[in-house]
């Protein structure tokens, strides 16, 4: 007869083990709830940091690849900012449209006659700007940028923006920025 005691218990002691209680699930549900409050903001930064590591990492492609190119081919290559398909003109006052690279020099804003080579686009939630509005990135044939050097501004969500600097032999760096200010 012992047998039978024995199934008759497992079966009763399974068909109680079947689900939560209320309990169980409101704390599941509180833990869940301050886990959620405490990540969001964490995610919301780390985001916002790598949408401006993201264009730091834009613009340091378009100068290289630009000066290489530039090299490469033994001619002037230009980069600017433009407002988007038809490539026709560069705006020097905006470099927050999308970036073209060119063969030749781009005077006077016009890309007529000129070969665009790539273009990098933007992104809407970072601003940038450059303190030389008034021209765009050249490099000569010997990958320098005398006279069109400057520093690039990156401005996104963050506490510490920082600056791309191009100097007159055509190299860029980081320059990390501590003021959170644009």
């Amino acid at each position: 007869m012992r047998p039978a005691v024995r199934s008759a218990y497992r079966r009763t002691s399974l068909s109680l083990q079947q689900g939560l209680t209320l309990i169980e699930l409101l704390v599941a549900i509180a833990m869940l709830a301050i886990m959620v409050t405490i990540g969001l903001p964490n995610f919301q930064n780390f985001t916002a940091r790598n949408e401006v590591a993201a264009e730091v990492m834009r613009i340091r492609t378009a100068l290289a690849l630009a000066r290489n190119t530039a090299v490469t081919r033994r001619t002037t290559i230009s980069v600017c900012s433009s407002s988007g398909p038809p490539y026709e003109t560069c705006t020097f006052n905006n470099w927050n449209n999308d970036w073209v690279i060119v063969e030749g020099e781009a005077t006077d804003g016009s890309l007529a006659g000129e070969t665009v080579l790539r273009v990098l686009e933007a992104s809407d939630r970072v601003q940038v700007s450059f303190n030389r509005d008034d021209r765009p990135v050249r490099f000569s044939a010997l990958g320098w940028s005398k006279g069109y050097n400057g520093t690039f501004s990156i401005c996104g969500k963050v506490t510490s923006n920082p600056t791309v600097v191009l100097n007159n032999a055509g190299r860029a760096r980081i320059k990390a920025s501590s003021s959170g200010t644009c």
